[in-house]
């Protein structure tokens, strides 16, 4: 059985209407958690914390979507470096 992993993370935006961090060194990893309901929980709690800064916002990745071990390896994994 695989794991559903659930990466909750958030910090301040240039921009309130887009995805692009101010400085990626001061992101806020909230935590990786086994199940969405977990993950929803702690990006609700860190959401309200930070309700009153439009420029902050919070996201849940879908770890378990990034990687698929019955998957062959993407042409990029296969790059050598």
């Amino acid at each position: 059985m695989s794991q559903r992993l659930h990466l909750v993370f958030g910090g301040e935006l240039v921009d309130p209407g887009k995805t692009v961090f101010k400085d990626v060194s001061e992101i806020d990893i909230v935590g990786i958690f086994p199940d969405y309901a977990s993950a929803y929980d702690a990006w609700k709690s860190a959401a309200q914390r930070t309700v009153d800064d439009a420029h902050t916002r919070y996201f849940i990745a879908h770890l378990h979507r990034l990687r698929d071990e019955e998957t062959p390896a993407s042409p990029t994994e296969e790059l050598e470096t």
